[in-house]
């Protein structure tokens, strides 16, 4: 329902619409639903009584009344009426058609076998001829008993036979109005209007309570959405009973969980970002400085400041472009160019790449090839994310230790295991170790030269090609990275 308010200004007709919030409500709905859906089948049903009754009586009606003609057919036929008669016995039948016209409060009429009226308990129409069916019908031997469409009169028609030729020689009609049973399925009907309205308001006003308990769990939830969407994400739910809304309210409680999640990583991943920016601006700067602030300084150490700035501008270009490859596999719209790869091939090489720096820590690398493997991937990022687990492996192992490097393949996925008897990560940090920037030693990492963007990067590729990544590991005695990825 909507009010519309009009204001004259000017040339300009203003209309203001104020729409009732209310109506566009969930509990309004259920309310409107539930009286519906009560009122329809209680109206369906009275109707149904209502014509079942009607019937009913009507159909009984029809049979007293046309008892009470055939009655009068016998009558007419012992006291030889449409034949010879006394006078005595034409009075006779006059008075017994009078009294049962009072009795039954019908209307009697006689007519011969021309349909000529003889006799008329109301004395209107005798002498006229009737031509209407049912008595044709009943002349020819054919009772009946019918109610005049558009009013409440019950007609019934009984042929009058000869009793001994068998011959029919006339018929009874008798006319009654039915008013009595409409006064009485109206008052049934009014019974059940009564019956209708208070079910009805009894079902409103029980779904307006229980439509109120359904919707409080969902308007708290509203409130605390609200609260969400203006940047409180530390807002919960209290989840009661074990229904749909409390499966949604839990839904809520985890969504809220990682959007927390989400936003502490987003904050901490610009911190991240600032910090390792930072880093190698600031050792730049102060060898910098150094070389400004001293005078005469041999052509060595010049050459030693200059190689230090040389290699802090690196790190600060490995982070950069890290980032930038981080921001790609980001992007909604990134595409992969996949093409069908020997995976075989594709591990030897980064293999090959990598060797030299597995020599400089006699790290043995061991390549096990199960089987030959094709698989559908982009070649370049699925090299890059490979390169940067074979690489942490031989980084982050012990010296003379061990890489070993497992293709094998079933019918539906390629798994490329990568282990290393190396330092292993800790239990509580392992469900860490793909955030950005995450790194389990600080310190360690630095010395090794890494972003700690590596696995971030390597997590994200895999997840590009519909596969997995996990890890398997034990301080201190190594680590196993299985990695998983469709053929197709």
């Amino acid at each position: 329902m909507n009010q519309f308010i009009f204001i004259q200004s000017g040339e300009w007709d203003i209309i203001l619409t104020i729409k009732f919030k209310w109506i566009h409500s969930l509990r309004w709905k259920l309310l409107v639903t539930y009286m519906v859906l009560s009122f329809l089948p209680l109206m369906f049903f009275s109707i149904s009584v209502y014509n079942t009754l009607e019937k009913h009586y009507i159909q009984e009606r029809k049979a007293e009344l046309q008892r009470q003609v055939n009655i009068m057919a016998g009558h007419i036929v012992v006291t030889g009426y449409l034949k010879e008669s006394t006078i005595e016995q034409k009075q006779l039948l006059y008075s017994d058609i009078q009294q049962t016209s009072k009795e039954i409060g019908a209307r009697i009429m006689i007519v011969d076998s021309k349909g000529i009226v003889k006799n008329d308990s109301n004395k209107v129409d005798i002498g006229k001829t009737i031509v209407q069916k049912e008595v044709l019908d009943a002349l020819q031997g054919t009772d009946t008993a019918y109610k005049q469409p558009g009013s409440d009169i019950i007609h019934a028609v009984a042929s009058i036979k000869d009793d001994k030729t068998q011959e029919i020689i006339g018929a009874v009609i008798f006319s009654t109005s039915v008013e009595d049973i409409y006064i009485s399925l109206k008052s049934v009907q009014k019974q059940l209007s009564i019956l209708v309205i208070l079910t009805t308001l009894i079902v409103g006003l029980f779904s307006f309570y229980v439509s109120g308990v359904l919707i409080r769990p969902l308007k708290e939830l509203l409130q605390v959405m609200k609260k969400v969407t203006e940047g409180h994400l530390d807002q919960q739910i209290k989840v009661k009973g074990k229904d749909e809304i409390a499966q949604l309210s839990l839904a809520f409680n985890h969504m809220s969980e990682r959007l927390l999640e989400v936003d502490n990583s987003r904050q901490e991943f610009v911190a991240n970002v600032s910090h390792e920016l930072k880093t190698p601006l600031s050792s730049i700067k102060v060898l910098s400085e150094s070389l400004l602030l001293q005078e005469s300084l041999p052509e060595e150490m010049y050459k030693d400041f200059l190689m230090d700035i040389t290699s802090e501008v690196d790190r600060e270009t490995e982070i950069i472009n890290d980032l930038l490859a981080l921001v790609k596999l980001d992007r909604k719209d990134m595409t992969l160019s996949f093409e069908n790869t020997y995976l075989n091939k594709t591990i030897q090489d980064i293999l090959k790449r990598l060797h030299p720096l597995a020599q400089q820590r006699n790290i043995d690398l061991i390549y096990d090839s199960r089987r030959d493997v094709y698989a559908r991937v982009d070649e370049m990022k699925i090299t890059l994310a490979i390169s940067n687990l074979i690489e942490n492996a031989i980084k982050y192992n012990k010296e003379n230790g061990i890489v070993t490097v497992i293709l094998d393949a079933d019918h539906q996925n390629a798994f490329i295991t990568v282990q290393d008897t190396g330092i292993g990560i800790p239990a509580e940090e392992q469900h860490k170790i793909f955030d950005r920037f995450y790194r389990v030693d600080k310190t360690r990492d630095r010395m090794t030269g890494g972003t700690g963007l590596g696995l971030s990067i390597t997590h994200r590729t895999i997840l590009l090609h519909q596969g997995s990544i996990k890890v398997i590991s034990e301080e201190g005695k190594g680590s196993t990275f299985v990695v998983r990825i469709p053929l197709h």
